[in-house]
């Protein structure tokens, strides 16, 4: 990795009205609201009330992993962002383990000041911290901004990464 890139990941963002924290139920509602509020979102989210217990039962699956984290982000007490890590096992890269991010959203009031960067920061310390030497994640060919910005954070677009739906 580049001087320059590597100087972007440990750059410090003061935000100091935010708190990082471990996704509760009571959350689900917002976490749900935040996943449908875009285009690819609005076709794939259902953020009814009552929301469909699939989103219940993924929260709990995640909450009982260790090596699953949903963190959020609040800015004065209300939720800013969200995002879903996972530390996978491996025995490439000499056994490394790898950090998976899925799930990254900052609620539209919040984006472009800062919250998804620092959140972003907040992650790969807590991945550092849990041991894993690689941190990934995936973005939709079509959020163009969204990969502008992981470049930004010292992501690099190594692979060429392909899903298979299953219904």
């Amino acid at each position: 990795m580049a001087a320059s890139a590597r100087s972007r990941i440990h750059k410090e963002t003061t935000l100091s009205d935010l708190t990082f924290r471990r996704a509760v139920p009571a959350d689900l509602p917002t976490l749900v609201a935040m996943l449908a509020d875009d285009v690819l979102g609005q076709a794939r989210e259902r953020p009814e009330n009552p929301l469909p217990r699939e989103y219940q039962d993924g929260f709990a699956a995640i909450d009982a992993d260790p090596k699953q984290l949903l963190l959020v982000v609040e800015r004065n007490g209300i939720i800013a962002g969200m995002l879903q890590l996972t530390c996978i096992p491996g025995i490439s890269h000499m056994g490394a383990w790898r950090c998976q991010i899925e799930g990254v959203r900052v609620v539209s009031t919040a984006r472009g000041q800062g919250v998804g960067q620092a959140m972003m920061r907040h992650a790969i310390g807590i991945a550092r911290q849990r041991g894993c030497r690689i941190v990934q994640l995936t973005t939709n060919k079509a959020r163009a901004d969204a990969k502008r910005f992981y470049e930004q954070l010292g992501f690099e677009p190594a692979h060429e990464g392909m899903k298979l739906t299953l219904s």
